[in-house]
């Protein structure tokens, strides 16, 4: 099928981009083993140590014994494999006088992560600490935040690097109750890939990937540790198909994603609240 919508005879140079949402929880997680995987079907063996035992020592009559650590494993598999494909017809390469294939290579790769991204987000069923559904309203909305904070601080979850992905409508509710510090003084840019302040001792992010039913919101808090992520484009091809005069494109990208800290993520189910 051509680019059918390149048909008037006035032809403009530029290519009007779609309106995409940020990527946030590819931005909140860990990728420490992506370069430990190949394709897709792979698995990555994380290996972790149990805590050390610390003893008293008494001079000159404590015996020290060096004890076995206790080590554990596991596993993220890299179970999710998405592909693009897509072709630019010649005649339209022509009309159009704009790079096309470019604007179309950087929706397919947008895709892909939105995709990833949405896998991140549907791991709240994992989390080790949950908040029973609340409906969330300016009154509220603090105290919610500040929960999701003591929970992990009871699991003895760093307070550096916490972090808490909400959806548009909860960020507006902290708005009206003057919680969300949107301005720490940093850099004009400090603020990207969907982060939009500091709240109750998180990094705030807003995402319209929350796993929801449309009125029930998985809202997650959690640290970087929480979360590992792998993901690698595996072939991205480039060849003229047979039945057409034309390019195209294919890609295929594989990636896995887990929850290895439990104790380290938190969620909120919430609702809309009105308004009092």
């Amino acid at each position: 099928m051509s680019v059918s919508n390149f048909i008037p005879e006035l032809w403009s140079k530029r290519i009007n981009q779609k309106l995409r949402e940020s990527l946030v929880f590819g931005s909140v997680v860990n990728t420490d083993y992506e370069g430990e995987i190949g394709s897709g079907g792979d698995t990555v063996k994380i290996n972790s140590i149990g805590d050390v035992t610390i003893g008293n020592y008494v001079p000159n009559s404590t015996n020290i014994t060096p004890e076995q650590l206790n080590d554990y494993q596991t596993t993220l598999l890299i179970d999710q494999k998405k592909y693009f494909a897509f072709k630019v017809d010649d005649v339209d390469k022509a009309q159009v006088n704009a790079n096309v294939m470019d604007e179309a290579m950087q929706s397919a790769a947008w895709g892909l992560k939105n995709a990833a991204d949405e896998s991140i987000a549907a791991l709240y069923t994992d989390a080790g600490n949950t908040i029973t559904t609340t409906a969330i309203d300016s009154t509220n909305a603090f105290a919610a935040v500040l929960t999701l904070g003591q929970y992990l601080s009871q699991e003895n979850v760093p307070e550096d690097g916490r972090w808490l992905v909400v959806p548009p409508w909860f960020k507006t509710k902290l708005l009206l109750a003057k919680a969300l510090v949107t301005d720490n003084g940093a850099a004009a840019d400090a603020f990207t890939n969907g982060k939009v302040g500091r709240v109750g001792g998180f990094d705030l992010y807003e995402s319209n990937n929350i796993s929801n039913d449309g009125t029930t919101y998985y809202i997650m808090a959690g640290t970087r540790k929480a979360i590992s992520f792998a993901a690698q484009v595996n072939k991205v091809e480039a060849y003229r198909p047979e039945a057409s005069f034309s390019d195209a494109v294919k890609g295929l990208y594989v990636y896995g994603t887990k929850v290895v800290y439990p104790d380290a993520l938190a969620v909120l189910t919430a609702t809309v609240g009105s308004e009092p």
